[in-house]
């Protein structure tokens, strides 16, 4: 995962040119989309709802060699209804609404169906700025 949404390159950009302060947020979230429909801008219309679905926290180790990986497992909880096939994630600087900070697509996409879990083991994602 290395692109950055519309709005973290606006904010690095005026943070690291002294044009205001930037403030990261204190937790940040993890969250599953069935679309990549406007992610760059922050649009969450194909996020996951509904079945039990909450994004989840997630914390990344320090920065090495140009990127930072997942810190520890990220587990969402047990679908209670079908979710779709989740096909891109994204970094968010709220459990709810927010900012799309980072987004790209899965690997292998995954269809989670009720009974379902998803969950992302630690240090298999990466945040990259090249």
């Amino acid at each position: 995962m290395s692109a950055a949404s519309d709005y973290l390159e606006l904010k690095v950009l005026d943070h690291v040119l002294g044009n205001t302060t930037y403030t990261p947020a204190s937790t940040l979230y993890l969250g599953l989309w069935t679309a990549d429909d406007g992610l760059e801008s922050g649009t969450v219309t194909s996020e996951v709802s509904g079945g039990s679905y909450a994004r989840q926290s997630i914390t990344f180790d320090a920065a090495s060699g140009g990127s930072a990986d997942s810190a520890a497992t990220v587990t969402f909880p047990t679908a209670t209804a079908n979710w779709g096939t989740i096909t891109h994630v994204a970094i968010m600087d709220a459990s709810t609404s927010g900012n799309v900070l980072f987004h790209g697509s899965v690997t292998t996409s995954k269809t989670i169906e009720s009974g379902d879990t998803f969950q992302v083991s630690a240090g298999n994602l990466t945040i990259s700025l090249a």
